[in-house]
This record gives C-alpha cells, sequence and structure tokens, in this order.
C-alpha cells in the first residue's frame, strides 16, 4: 500500500466518514488495558450511526470481553487481518489460515532455534509448558476475572505438534525472543509467513499476505463503501497497513514515528488520555456532515 499525503486536519474533518476501524492495545484500551468511560459512551453513540469495528492482533475470544463492554454487533478482523469472526452466530465469516503442514514445520523450526512461541487455534491461545511466557501468564490470569461465557480462553500445553491434530484453523504464531533476524530470513519463513512486530521482543506470524489493512479493504468493499469513507486508528507496526488504507488514518501520539508517518492524524494525547479519542471523534463524526 502507498502512503498518501498529509491532509490538513480540517479538510479531514470535511468528509462523510461511514466506518470506524479501530486498533485494541494501545488505543482503544489504555495502559491498564481498560477501557475509557468517555471513550466507551462515544462509541455506544457512533455505532447508531457509522459502523464500528475492531481490527485487532488479538484472538476473538481474548478480545470479547471489550466487544461486549462496547456494546458492538458487527463482525471482528482478528490475528492481523488472518479471519473475520461473527460472535453473534459464533462463526468464522472468511479466514486464511496457516496449513497444519507449514505449521508443523515452522513449530519444528521455532523450537530448533529455542524461540518461546505462542500458537493461535481455532478457539484458543497456546503456550508451551517448558518455556513459559510471562506475558502468557500475565493474560491467563487476566482471563480469569471474567464470567465463563466470555472468558478468554488461554491454555498452557505439553506440545504444539499434538494440539495441530484436535484443532480445524490455526491462526498464527507469535514469537519471543530478542533475535529473530534470522528467523525472518529463513527461506521457509520468507516464501509462507508474513511476520508484524506486535511488541518489542514479539513478533507475529501469519500467512503472507494477511494484515489488517488487506483485511479491512475486503471487509469496507463487502459494505459497499470507499477507503475514503473509512477512519482507521491504531498504535503500532501491524496497524500502518489500515492506516494507509483508510481516506482517514489516526496514528496514537504513543506509537513510534514509523507508524505516525503512515497516518494523516496524530492524536493530541496517548492513550491512557480518557477524553483524547472520544474528543477527535466528535470532530470526525461531527452531526452537521450526517
Amino acid at each position: 500500500m502507498v502512503k498518501k499525503p498529509t491532509m490538513d486536519k480540517n479538510n479531514l474533518i470535511e468528509k462523510s466518514y461511514k466506518v470506524l476501524a479501530l486498533d485494541l492495545d494501545g488505543t482503544v484500551l489504555n495502559s491498564d488495558h481498560c477501557i475509557s468511560s468517555a471513550l466507551r459512551k462515544k462509541i455506544h453513540q457512533l455505532k447508531e450511526k457509522v459502523h464500528v469495528v475492531l481490527v485487532t492482533g488479538r484472538h476473538h475470544t481474548a478480545a470479547k470481553p471489550y466487544y461486549r463492554e462496547l456494546g458492538l454487533n458487527t463482525p471482528i478482523i482478528c490475528c492481523n487481518g488472518t479471519y473475520v469472526f461473527d460472535y453473534e452466530n459464533d462463526r468464522v465469516i472468511e479466514h486464511n489460515a496457516i496449513s497444519k503442514y507449514n505449521a508443523q514445520k515452522f513449530i519444528k523450526i521455532a523450537e530448533e532455534n529455542s524461540f518461546k512461541l505462542i500458537m493461535y487455534i481455532k478457539d484458543a491461545m497456546l503456550y508451551s509448558r517448558a518455556m513459559p511466557i510471562a506475558y502468557m501468564e500475565r493474560l491467563s490470569e487476566w482471563a480469569k476475572e471474567y464470567d465463563n461465557d466470555i472468558r478468554p480462553n488461554i491454555r498452557c500445553v505439553d506440545s504444539f505438534l499434538d494440539e495441530l491434530d484436535k484443532t480445524e484453523y490455526i491462526w498464527k504464531f507469535v514469537i519471543e525472543g530478542d533475535d529473530s533476524k534470522g528467523f525472518d530470513e529463513l527461506d521457509f519463513v520468507r516464501k509462507h509467513f508474513s511476520g508484524e512486530r506486535s511488541w518489542i521482543d514479539r513478533i507475529d506470524y501469519a500467512n503472507n499476505g494477511n494484515s489488517k489493512g488487506n483485511a479491512l479493504a475486503r471487509y469496507v468493499s463487502k459494505l459497499s463503501y470507499r477507503s475514503d469513507q473509512v477512519v482507521a486508528v491504531g498504535d503500532n507496526f501491524n496497524d500502518i497497513s489500515m492506516l494507509e488504507y483508510a481516506g482517514c488514518g489516526v496514528a496514537m501520539l504513543n506509537a513510534d514515528n514509523t507508524v505516525k508517518q503512515s497516518a494523516q492524524l496524530t492524536t493530541l494525547a496517548d492513550n491512557d488520555d480518557e477524553h483524547c479519542l472520544a474528543n477527535l471523534f466528535d470532530d470526525l463524526f461531527s452531526n452537521k456532515h450526517e
């Protein structure tokens, strides 16, 4: 996707937007992984007049508590564009999952290189008992705060390879390690997987071609809208593709400069400011443009 020239904020406000695409972590969620009351209220209002869709690197089970909190009834784009999930009917609408053959080979290469690994399958996020990941252990504790009907499904397993035989879909892998450059350069990995950094030492690997931007483009086309009718908001490298796709790409103040350069607007405050996005949405989705 080609970066669009930066536009004046006033010109962006004069547009008539129909779709609001929102990243979760670092964007809708503050550093305590909560949604501010002001933003929650604003999204509840907006969803009555524009199509609000979550576009996240998360598994759908890990996004469900926030989806419920926001009162949405639209599908969700998960795992950096790997699949679209319909909570209302508990089904996958479309996907580009990793084949079991490629997943098996990926696991073996990662384990040979002593990388800590997370595997996202049809209905769960899995991490290894032999090589535990502190981030996943914290996430598992967080999940216990929720009732069974919305509790994220996070499991510690003895063997990723054994789990392949039990699942229908493999959505993505996450590798944790300080040096993944050599891994990225392996012919097999480069040929079959797209890697996008989701944290300082974590890289998400999905099927080649999967990205938030590509998935959002297909999603919006099915709604019969155009890219210039879309506002997309994000903060991380895996958000760049959808910020470049959208007519109005908004980067959070807490984003890396590379991410900000892919957007037309940067917020005036970071994701811990309760009114930051709520106030911006007041401007972008003003009643006078309905």
